[in-house]
């Protein structure tokens, strides 16, 4: 009777909950199975650690990670010292237009690849006794975005039977809590394993780990190889600590186990740390002394409470999260209430509307970003965080080209500027090895310079070893790029400060280019040059890579060299320079625009080997760069529009979060949207055989960015691109719904940024501002475009000021 008391009461308490939901619409993932694959898991994350959350029932698979470990050593030993001397036979090459001979002369000005991101382990919660899936009812699980929390919870013969699970900023620990109503209590086993070489032992309450990764490797396309040696490489050390009500219920096993016997509720921490301890670093030398962190941190955390534990995670992460809040409209009750694998997949089957999905997209982007950038000078990478393969895609590397950029394109509009400084102080460190390169690679004394890659190593050289492909081996314009992002911040902040202690890196991205360029035909271009992993087709059919006046080196320059000049302006200084920035800029190659109407991605009017390629990097200029516009350059963004309806919507992830902000800056409302639901298109888990399988560029079940496989930048691509569509702005100008998609023509947003130091509240109803409010975070003026009207604002550091 009492069993079917309890029963009854849960049911109705589930069915409260379920009721709950449907009205609040918390800001959760749910699923209401285990999941199978990563692409069904849930990822949690403190900006440091990082968990891959399954969810299981009679076995709980908690893959681990650690930010900081990676294999190889500092970055020391050039790789290819002599290769400026190719240089001139390259231009020579491409002065007689031998783009054969140019691209088999740029095979010489390669360096080496960069190293793997590796996981770091796994936890496992082997329960025991009878078949533990028997019995097992009313299954949910989900990740809360609003408060970094994850949950599982089932029935278990009529019994509740919970886990939950956070990683803390403010105690450096995983945290899970397991909770049993079955009159037996939690009896499983906890160990710990890793892919990397390890050892494990027990004591008391507490498993310890110590390992170590390989001091070099090759990447998974590239020879496939890890290096080991225990004398050498980034360690890490792991602990757990498993905390219950009666210190009898756990019980250390030799073999490096705990059990937990018996107990209703028992409480699991982990720390990570490893010895990395900057990029020029030796981590075994000079490492960081990473079993006194592991150490201290568990110690403090196993005194604390779970409560004390989650109040202090919650407090910390809402007051980055809850600086913006997005309605876009409400979806229908019944379809709100599904697991959103389910969602997901009826909004792109059927073309439904759920407006509930889409800004929980947005708001993910941001979950991810506090979730994985919070640690100094190692920013979020090609997965974020969260990787379970010794040999990842891409070694989960930074890829300069597009991918690292755009992990960080939504964190200033969307109000999460301090976590630009994992990426910002990063770039500091790229400047020191850049230096090195931009002499042994390419001649050049002044600056430095990037190539596609690089790696917690802050390794710069073009990648390749002989043998990589020209058309994205030997690409040069990482530095130029990347170091835009200065004074992006520096636009939405105004700190002065801050640009005066970045500026110098700034200038030496700009300086890098002026020397680079060279005179041809009566303008300044770069020669030789690609056009990121794209290859054109000669008037004599020959398919190549490496040419002069490459449409997005210059493009890139055009935007390293504006944002340089301004910064020194706005600084005072360096008057000389300003002046030599100008000079270049009235010289540089212009853009042009081809038979076809499109902006030519190569400097003469040829053909692309792929009309559809996924990159767009000749774009540059309209997003994320701010030199060309549909009010001051019209021709051109016309034909970069051209460009797009060429390319077509069928790409990977982060191209097609790439294409919605370019859509957005075109003003393009209807485009735009459709691109952004593209993004959300299902795609199954990549190891997945059923006949419903599902492949291509989207979303997996979990909403992480398949590109496929596995990369992060589309979801923060995407996430940028919502803000673009509501906001645009310079440091003199604000557009407010500059492309609103009619499905969002009613709706409201808080929080979002302005360059010009403004956040800006507002509502709409058939698409005008209806309610606008803005608030100063530095002393500015701009003007305001809104419904139609300009309007002159000047506020002072600290207001308010209500305009609608």
């Amino acid at each position: 009777m009492n069993y079917l008391r309890h029963n009854i009461c849960f049911l109705l308490l589930l069915a409260t909950s379920m009721l709950a939901v449907a009205e609040e619409r918390p800001l959760k993932l749910h699923y209401d199975r285990p999941a199978e694959f990563f692409e069904e898991a849930l990822v949690i994350g403190n900006g440091r650690m990082g968990a891959i959350v399954y969810g299981g029932v009679s076995k709980e698979v908690i893959s681990l990670n650690d930010l900081t470990l990676w294999t190889g050593e500092p970055d020391n030993q050039v790789y290819t010292p002599n290769a400026h001397e190719v240089i001139p036979e390259i231009r020579k090459a491409l002065d007689n237009e031998n783009y054969r001979k140019a691209d088999e002369l740029n095979y010489k000005v390669q360096g080496h690849y960069s190293e793997n991101y590796q996981p770091l382990g796994q936890l496992t919660i082997q329960h025991i006794g009878e078949e533990t899936t028997k019995g097992v009812t009313a299954y949910q699980r989900w990740l809360d975005i609003s408060e970094a929390t994850a949950q599982t919870q089932y029935l278990k013969e009529g019994q509740l039977v919970t886990t939950e699970y956070f990683a803390s900023a403010p105690d450096s620990v995983i945290v899970i809590r397991l909770k049993s109503n079955v009159p037996d209590g939690i009896h499983a086993i906890v160990s710990f394993e890793s892919q990397l070489p390890h050892s494990t032992s027990t004591n008391g309450n507490t498993l310890s780990a110590e390992g170590y990764a390989a001091y070099h490797s090759y990447p998974n396309y590239h020879r496939a190889r890890h290096y080991y040696d225990p004398s050498r490489g980034i360690r890490f050390g792991a602990k757990v600590c498993i905390i219950t009500s009666n210190t009898d219920q756990v019980k250390a096993y030799p073999a490096g186990e705990l059990l937990i016997n018996g107990a209703k509720e028992a409480l699991i921490l982990i720390s990570t740390a490893t010895s990395f301890n900057g990029f020029d670093k030796d981590p075994v030398t000079e490492g960081a002394d990473y079993q006194a962190i592991v150490n201290r941190r568990i110690t403090l955390a196993s005194t604390k409470s779970f409560e004390t534990l989650h109040k202090a995670h919650v407090e910390d992460y809402k007051r980055l999260f809850d600086r913006v809040s997005l309605d876009l409209g409400r979806t229908n009750a019944q379809i709100a209430s599904l697991p959103t694998d389910k969602q997901l997949k009826l909004y792109t089957d059927e073309n439904q509307s759920n407006p509930e999905l889409e800004a929980l997209y947005f708001q993910y982007g941001r979950y991810l970003l506090i979730s994985c950038s919070r640690t100094p000078a190692v920013p979020a990478n090609l997965q974020g965080l969260w990787n379970e393969s010794l040999l990842p895609p891409w070694s989960s590397n930074y890829t300069t080209n597009i991918n690292v950029e755009e992990n960080y394109w939504a964190v200033e509009t969307t109000n999460l500027s301090e976590l630009h400084f994992p990426l910002l102080d990063f770039i500091v460190n790229l400047s020191t090895t850049g230096s090195t390169t931009a002499k042994a690679y390419y001649g050049i004394e002044r600056g430095w310079c990037l190539g596609h890659n690089t790696d917690i190593w802050a390794m710069t050289c073009p990648v390749g070893m002989g043998d990589g492909h020209p058309s994205w081996a030997c690409w040069n314009m990482g530095g130029a790029w990347v170091s835009t992002h200065i004074w992006e911040h520096y636009a939405f902040l105004g700190d002065k400060v801050f640009l005066q202690k970045y500026y110098p890196i700034l200038k030496g991205a700009a300086e890098f280019c002026l020397d680079w360029l060279i005179e041809k035909n009566g303008k300044l271009m770069t020669s030789p040059g690609t056009s990121p992993e794209n290859r054109f087709i000669t008037p004599e059919g020959y398919v190549g890579s490496t040419l002069y006046g490459s449409t997005s080196d210059l493009a890139m320059i055009r935007e390293c060299l504006i944002d340089a000049r301004e910064a020194a302006k706005e600084l005072g200084i360096d008057k000389a320079f300003c002046k030599e920035v100008d000079k270049a800029l009235g010289r540089l190659q212009p853009y042009k625009i081809g038979k076809n109407g499109n902006l030519q991605e190569w400097y003469h009017d040829w053909s692309d080997q792929d009309p559809l390629h996924r990159h767009q990097s000749h774009l540059f200029g309209l997003y994320p760069g701010h030199h060309i516009s549909v009010n001051e350059t019209p021709e051109l963004a016309k034909a970069c529009a051209k460009t797009l309806e060429i390319k077509g919507d069928n790409t990977t992830g982060w191209s097609t979060g790439w294409r919605v902000n370019l859509f957005a800056r075109l003003r393009d409302s209807k485009n735009a949207y459709h691109i952004y639901r593209c993004l959300l298109k299902y795609v199954s888990p990549d190891n997945y055989k059923g006949n419903d399988a599902r492949r291509g560029g989207g979303t997996y079940p979990n909403l992480l960015d398949a590109h496929s496989p596995f990369q992060i930048d589309g979801n923060f691509g995407g996430c940028a691109g919502v803000v673009e569509m509501l906001l645009q702005s310079t440091r003199e100008s604000i557009t407010l719904l500059p492309a609103l998609p009619e499905q969002w023509k009613d709706g409201s947003v808080k929080g979002i940024c302005a360059r010009g130091g403004l956040i800006i509240d507002m509502e709409w109803k058939d698409s005008h501002v209806t309610s606008l409010t803005l608030t100063a975070r530095i002393d500015t003026k701009t003007t305001l475009f809104l419904n139609g009207k300009n309007l002159n604002v000047k506020m002072k550091k600290g207001e308010v000021k209500k305009i609608l």
